[in-house]
């Protein structure tokens, strides 16, 4: 499921849905004040576009999350929800994903790029994976499994954003990746092995290390994700993708394009 889309489903739903707000209009700003109200409540107002109908559209993130807000023709009222016409077009989708979504995910695959992470493939694949990834986590070693044929091809690096968030000796286990001589190859051996993996925690995580796992939950938590693998990927269409889980047969071709 798209990044975007799963992020606007659940803003209309849990954010502010599809209220009617109003607003003191004897404020003078810059924006709108039913704008402002909404902007008050701890969204941005990213920019405004053309709407039907004398109304006035505004692009708004909330919470990592898109949102369309309609200012009425009379300045008085603002609607937030996606608009749709006669024919069930989707007239907020288009003016989101030029002013929030395609932005937002620039930015997010730019923090991806900047995590603490550990390469699985060759440095000049043409396609990059990111990937949350818990030492202990077996659907991570599933991902693994699976992704082999496009790794070893050279079509695909996959880049692990080491956490530790499911067992107590989790980050004792990332951290030992992160330490060793050959953290890519360590990777490979840990992940080969599976269930019998040798991997042993560090007795003590060094301050620089434990930063950067520390640094990688944050991203995690920023983004919104619980649970690992959480993979990241770019589609055809160069928008950003993810997939919670080892994914199905049908849906590695579209993570990891073709063999």
């Amino acid at each position: 499921m798209s990044v975007h889309r799963r992020l606007l489903n659940l803003s209309l739903s849990t954010a502010f849905g599809a209220l009617l707000i109003q607003a003191p209009a004897s404020r003078a700003e810059e924006l709108p004040a039913p704008i402002r109200s909404i902007e008050a409540k701890g969204a941005k107002i990213v920019g405004s576009f053309d709407a039907p109908d004398g109304l006035r559209g505004y692009a708004a993130q909330y919470q990592n999350r898109g949102m369309a807000l309609y200012l009425t023709p009379d300045g008085k009222h603002v609607i937030a929800g996606n608009l749709y016409d006669a024919e069930g077009k989707d007239l907020s989708q288009a003016p989101l994903q030029k002013l929030v979504y395609a932005p937002m995910s620039k930015q997010v695959w730019g923090e991806m790029e900047k995590s603490n992470w550990i390469e699985d493939g060759k440095p000049d694949a043409p396609r990059i994976v990111y990937l949350f990834s818990d030492p202990n986590c077996p659907y991570c070693n599933m991902f693994w499994e699976q992704a082999r044929p496009w790794v070893e091809s050279g079509k695909v690096q996959l880049r692990h954003i080491m956490v530790g968030i499911i067992r107590e000796d989790s980050p004792a286990k990332a951290a030992a990746l992160f330490a060793a001589k050959y953290p890519q190859q360590a990777l490979h051996d840990h992940e080969k092995a599976g269930k019998a993996s040798s991997l042993k925690p560090l007795a003590k995580i060094p301050a620089d290390l434990q930063a950067k796992l520390d640094a990688n939950t944050k991203l995690m938590d920023e983004l919104e994700v619980s649970a690992t693998p959480a993979i990241f990927y770019l589609d055809a269409n160069g928008e950003l993708q993810q997939q919670q889980g080892a994914p199905s047969a049908d849906l590695l071709v579209k993570i990891l394009g073709p063999k």
